[in-house]
């Protein structure tokens, strides 16, 4: 019997994207279909090349077609990726950023731009074009862990209009008030300075097209979480959280922030950091030094995704002070941890996108 596209399609529609719930043709993330006698080749489109469910659809497709159109067929899948949005066009230097996704905590300490700076280089790492605005205006410390501290953002050119240009690191795009300030040097800025320089670190700078910006903020709630929810649209916020309950009640404080009507800005889900200790010398051991579970359990009463739970290891603390995060220890306990994350966080902005998807 010949087998023909049409063939091919209806037995892809039998195989569901398991986040958004639909067929992949009724998605449109079957492209490029050839048939040629038993050769079938088709392009699968992802939403993110930091997919989880990556290899699961890879061999759903497979079977599909094998079950469905002819077992003897010789079946060539290409898996690529298309990252969607729902942030509206504009003519500011965030036209081309597709995501924004701020990493935020209640409380200083819990390791937030530890953990924004691996998820960065995560989402990275998977093939996505990522950059990170280090908003914590009075205690910035991107440019260290990314190893760039006696690097500056260049001269760049955006509409005609002189602006910056971004410092690359590891394949991502960084920009810092820690670029201005020498290493003794205070950031002394008051509420509507902060509240400009924070409209600097994004609207001066060329970012040009990005899949995902990672805004590390400062810890709390106060003016720059506030002011950059009303002058940046953003796709939703991580939480960085330590399992101990005094973490967890200003946790709880961060999370409302984002929920009030006036900033309605989703959240993609809770990290749970520091969740326990493993010793180099005993890497099968766990010793929950500020109480097991804790966001866990947070996550399950406020029905918020757990993106990931992050243990605490040396290494970690000392790839951040050395400006080469533990993310790029490929293929460590600590860098799959950070990848997994990474899914996490892309798959929860899949399915927050996928009631409008703007390719």
């Amino acid at each position: 019997m010949e087998i023909t596209i049409e063939k091919v399609l209806d037995a892809l529609r039998y195989v569901d994207d398991p986040d958004l719930k639909k067929d992949l043709v009724t998605l449109n993330m079957i492209k490029d279909v050839v048939v040629d006698g038993k050769n079938i080749s088709f392009t699968v489109v992802l939403t993110t090349p930091a997919c989880p469910m990556k290899d699961m659809i890879h061999n759903a497709c497979m079977n599909a077609i094998l079950h469905y159109v002819d077992k003897t067929a010789i079946v060539k899948i290409n898996m690529t990726a298309t990252v969607t949005s729902k942030k509206e066009k504009d003519e500011t230097t965030l036209r081309d950023v597709k995501n924004i996704i701020a990493v935020a905590s209640g409380k200083g300490g819990v390791g937030k731009s530890t953990i924004a700076a691996n998820l960065a280089l995560a989402l990275a790492r998977q093939g996505a074009k990522v950059g990170i605005v280090d908003a914590d205006i009075y205690g910035p410390s991107q440019h260290i862990m990314f190893g760039v501290e006696n690097d500056a953002p260049g001269p760049g050119q955006f509409n005609g209009v002189s602006k910056m240009k971004p410092v690359e690191s590891y394949g991502v795009k960084i920009n810092s008030v820690g670029f201005l300030a020498g290493p003794n040097q205070a950031v002394a800025l008051r509420g509507p300075m902060a509240t400009k320089a924070l409209s600097q670190l994004f609207y001066d700078t060329v970012w040009g097209e990005l899949d995902y910006l990672i805004v590390d903020l400062p810890p709390g709630t106060g003016d720059i979480q506030i002011s950059l929810c009303s002058q940046v649209k953003l796709t939703g916020a991580v939480i960085v959280c330590t399992p101990q309950p005094v973490a967890i009640s200003d946790a709880r404080k961060g999370i409302a922030l984002f929920q009030i009507p006036q900033l309605n800005v989703p959240i993609l889900g809770l990290v749970e950091n520091m969740a326990w200790f493993t010793p180099e010398e005993l890497p099968n051991n766990k010793y929950y030094i500020f109480g097991k579970d804790g966001v866990k359990k947070l996550a399950e009463e406020m029905h918020i995704p757990l993106l990931g739970q992050i243990p605490l290891v040396q290494s970690i603390r000392e790839g951040a002070d050395n400006g080469k995060p533990s993310v790029l220890e490929k293929d460590s306990a600590q860098a799959l941890g950070f990848i997994e994350l990474a899914q996490n966080v892309a798959q929860q902005v899949a399915i927050k996108n996928a009631d409008m998807v703007v390719a």
